[in-house]
C-alpha cells in the first residue's frame, strides 16, 4: 500500500519541480529533494535518476549527507526574496505589507543557518 502512495507522491513532486524551474513563485530543489525521498523508498532506479541529474543531482546529494544549501542557491534566494519584500511593500495594501518581509526574513533566517554546500 505505501509503494503506490509513495510513487504518487515521487511523481507529484518531479511534476511541481519541473513547474517551479520555469514558474518563478514555486522552488525547485525542495520538490525534488522531496522525490528522491519517495523514490527511494518506492523505486530506487527514479531516485539513482535523479540523484545522476546534472542539476538537480547535486543539490539531492548536499541535502541528503549534509543538510547543506549550495551557496549559490542561497545567494538567489536572498536577492529574489529582497525584491519580493520590496515589491510588496510597494504594491499591497497597508495590512499586507508587513507578509513578505516576514516570510523572507523566516526562510532565509532558517536557510543561512543550514551548512553551505
Amino acid at each position: 500500500m505505501k509503494i503506490p502512495v509513495y510513487r504518487g507522491l515521487g511523481v507529484l513532486c518531479v511534476v511541481l519541480g519541473v513547474i517551479g524551474a520555469v514558474l518563478p513563485l514555486l522552488p525547485t530543489t525542495p520538490f525534488m529533494i522531496l522525490a528522491a525521498y519517495f523514490f527511494a523508498r518506492s523505486h530506487p532506479e527514479w531516485e539513482a535518476k535523479l540523484l545522476a541529474h546534472p542539476s538537480s543531482g547535486p543539490a539531492i546529494r548536499a541535502w541528503r549527507d549534509h543538510g547543506a544549501i549550495p551557496i549559490i542557491a542561497k545567494r538567489l534566494a536572498t536577492v529574489l526574496m529582497a525584491i519580493s519584500a520590496i515589491g510588496g511593500w510597494f504594491g499591497l495594501p497597508e495590512s499586507w505589507r508587513y507578509v513578505p518581509l516576514a516570510v523572507a526574513i523566516t526562510v532565509l533566517g532558517w536557510m543561512w543557518t543550514r551548512p553551505s554546500a
